[in-house]
C-alpha cells in the first residue's frame, strides 16, 4: 500500500525573505509573494499543508500600477451595517495605507479556507524601507530570483 508523502513541519526550517516593492508592478509582485508564502517554489510543496516561507515587503508606498489604474481601480470595504459600503481609489489608498494594497492583492491569491487564513500571518508589509525583522536574518530577493522559480 502506498503512503502519501508528508513534508516535515518545522518552524526552524522556514526561511525569511525580504522584497523591495519600489518600482515593481503590483500584480507580478503579488504572484511572486503568494508563490513563496504558499511554498509552491519548493520541491516539498503539498497543497493541503503550510510548506511556505515568510515574506517581508518594504517600500510598499512605491509600488506601481500600469495604465489608468491609479485613478480607476477601486478598493471596497463594508462595515456590516446597511449602507456601510466605503470605496476608495488606488491613489488615495496608497497615500493613506500603502501596505493594504499589497496585502489585498496577495490575500486574493491565497486559498479561501483555514489554510489561507493561516498563511496570512506569513506576510509582513511595511510602507517604508525599515522593518523590525532583522533578527530573522531575511534573505534579499528580487522578482527574477524567486527560489525554485523558472523566471
Amino acid at each position: 500500500m502506498n503512503k502519501t508523502y508528508l513534508p516535515p513541519q518545522d518552524v526552524e526550517g522556514k526561511k525569511w525573505y525580504i522584497i523591495d516593492a519600489e518600482g515593481q508592478r503590483l500584480g507580478r509582485l503579488a504572484t511572486s509573494i503568494a508563490t513563496i508564502i504558499r511554498g509552491k517554489n519548493k520541491p516539498t510543496y503539498t497543497p493541503h499543508m503550510d510548506t511556505g516561507d515568510f515574506v517581508i515587503v518594504v517600500n510598499a508606498e512605491k509600488v506601481a500600477v500600469t495604465g489608468k489604474k491609479s485613478s480607476q481601480k477601486l478598493y471596497r470595504r463594508h462595515s456590516g451595517r446597511p449602507g456601510g459600503m466605503k470605496t476608495e481609489v488606488f491613489s488615495k489608498l496608497q497615500a493613506r495605507l500603502p501596505q493594504r494594497i499589497i496585502e489585498e492583492a496577495v490575500f486574493g491569491m491565497l486559498p479561501k479556507n483555514s489554510l489561507g487564513r493561516k498563511l496570512h500571518s506569513k506576510l509582513k508589509v511595511y510602507p517604508g524601507p525599515n522593518h523590525p525583522h532583522e533578527a530573522q536574518k531575511p534573505e534579499k530577493l528580487t522578482i527574477q530570483t524567486i527560489p525554485g522559480g523558472e523566471k
